[in-house]
């Protein structure tokens, strides 16, 4: 029975200390200090990837855009024997108007052909 009375009383003397208290204050202060180093490390390292997916995507596009140039520029030198017209490439891409005029007299929206 001595035991848990001493027990009891050392706790209760270290919860009334200001050494305890001011040890676990400095114990979580430095747990938060190394959490927020951590995630300032974190935070660099994404930073850096964002930069290398911001300049491969302006890459991407920059090709796309060259690739669909050359398409209408070949579409639009070899009109007669193309598979696909131009006008109807311009339509696909979205750089011509809506509606095209099918061959037989009908407006039809690009999106409703499907090319096989």
């Amino acid at each position: 029975m001595e035991l848990p009375e001493r027990v009891a009383n050392l706790v209760r003397r270290a919860a009334s200390s200001n050494v305890v208290l001011n040890s676990a204050l400095i114990g979580v202060f430095a747990v938060l200090t190394a959490r927020s180093y951590i995630q300032q490390k974190d935070i660099a390292v994404l930073e850096a990837q964002k930069q290398s997916l911001v300049i491969s995507n302006k890459a991407m596009k920059k090709t796309i855009w060259d690739w669909k140039q050359q398409l209408f520029s070949e579409a639009e030198a070899s009109s007669d024997k193309s598979l696909i017209p131009l006008s109807r490439l311009k339509a696909i891409y979205g750089e011509a108007p809506a509606a095209i005029q099918s061959s037989d007299g009908v407006e039809d929206s690009p999106a409703s052909k499907v090319l096989i």
